[in-house]
């Protein structure tokens, strides 16, 4: 365990917010894994590296997925540092202090043996959709009983999270002189009010146990080339995080009902669903209660997405689960340093239970 912290800062000093960088770290980790007596396996796809490191046997496999790739930072953000009990920089929160402890953790667990498989994934795009990391390894075979994604969530378990609906959107209107903008259609004009329609439509007015509603965000616009023309054309781009029992074709086509303008998806992402009674987010509580001072675990929803996904779509139970971290994607990413040996003690212990947890008979008649 006296490990973590240092692997923490090495793993920090990376630039993974490239291609390039994220590799040459994914080597790092590799060589630090392979130094210390275990098995990794190295995937690539599209140019993306990935590791698959696996530690024990049985007929139960728990998969830890970490991933190394983080959004862009300014330059000393990659140079980590440690105050009030705190340790600052980019990736600490989200997600490499997750990381190192589950990296620590399959080292610990080598030497326990536990009763059943557990299952490393280091991944590379988590941050730019997953595709190419954790999409193609579940899609390889790479899956398992249960599924925690090492995300910051303060301790707690995040059982759902939203899908991701990302779509742009073409408005079109007519030029006319900027001085007589009555005998034009300001394509602006057009774009803005379709968006306040939308924030208006059905599906953005729900809501569900866990969340108070959907989210759409208005990311980007591009219209108008100067000042004296109306635009005859303008471009935005949304990012609606919809809610688990939602389908983002029901929400596509009640967009498409407000006009005839053209709308693309850029991306669609499944969200997570796991059931709140599940016996191994049971189990996993039990684990955070006997090596913390919790006396009740915070079980909630969270707004982002994560690779959980891609599980899920195979019907795997996955949740995000990871330190006491701050401001991730901000100037000042923080982890707090006390809860990463607490972290890595609750994946050893739960590592050793899971083979034991009860689960509910199937009955198939």
């Amino acid at each position: 365990m006296n490990e973590t912290i240092p692997l923490l800062k090495t793993l920090i000093s990376y630039n993974t917010s490239s291609l390039s960088g994220v590799n040459e770290a994914m080597d790092f980790c590799k060589k630090w894994m392979e130094d210390r007596g275990l098995d990794v396996q190295k995937h690539e796809n599209n140019g993306h590296s990935m590791l698959v490191c696996e530690v024990g046997s049985g007929t139960h496999t728990l998969v830890f997925n970490g991933h190394l790739d983080v959004v862009k930072g300014k330059e000393e953000q990659f140079a980590p540092y440690e105050k009030d009990a705190k340790l600052y920089g980019r990736g600490s929160a989200d997600m490499k202090a997750g990381l190192a402890a589950m990296m620590s953790a399959m080292m610990r667990l080598k030497e326990t043996s536990p009763g059943c498989k557990v299952q490393l994934q280091i991944v590379p795009d988590e941050e730019t959709g997953g595709r190419n990391g954790t999409g193609y390894l579940v899609d390889t075979g790479h899956k398992g009983d249960f599924v925690i994604c090492g995300e910051p969530t303060g301790l707690g378990i995040a059982i759902q999270s939203k899908g991701v609906l990302q779509l742009d959107i073409t408005v079109t209107g007519s030029s006319t002189h900027g001085s007589r903008p009555w005998e034009g259609e300001n394509a602006i004009e057009k774009a803005f009010a379709l968006y306040q329609r939308i924030k208006q439509l059905p599906f953005s007015q729900e809501r569900s146990e866990l969340y108070a509603q959907p989210s759409i965000n208005l990311a980007k616009i591009q219209a108008g080339t100067v000042y004296n023309k109306v635009p005859s054309k303008c471009e935005f781009s949304l990012d609606i995080r919809y809610l688990p029992d939602q389908l983002p074709e029901d929400i596509l086509q009640q967009i498409n009902s407000l006009s005839d303008d053209e709308v693309s998806v850029h991306i669609c992402n499944d969200p997570v669903n796991t059931e709140v009674d599940n016996p191994y987010v049971k189990a996993l509580s039990e684990s955070i209660t006997r090596h913390t001072q919790l006396e009740k675990v915070n079980i909630f929803g969270q707004h982002g997405s994560s690779d959980g996904q891609y599980f899920t779509v195979y019907g795997i139970p996955a949740v995000e689960f990871g330190p006491v971290g701050y401001n991730w994607h901000g100037d000042n990413e923080l982890v707090y340093t006390s809860s990463i040996p607490e972290y890595e003690n609750i994946l050893v212990d739960f590592a050793g239970s899971f083979s034991t947890v009860q689960l509910p008979v199937v009955n198939n008649d």
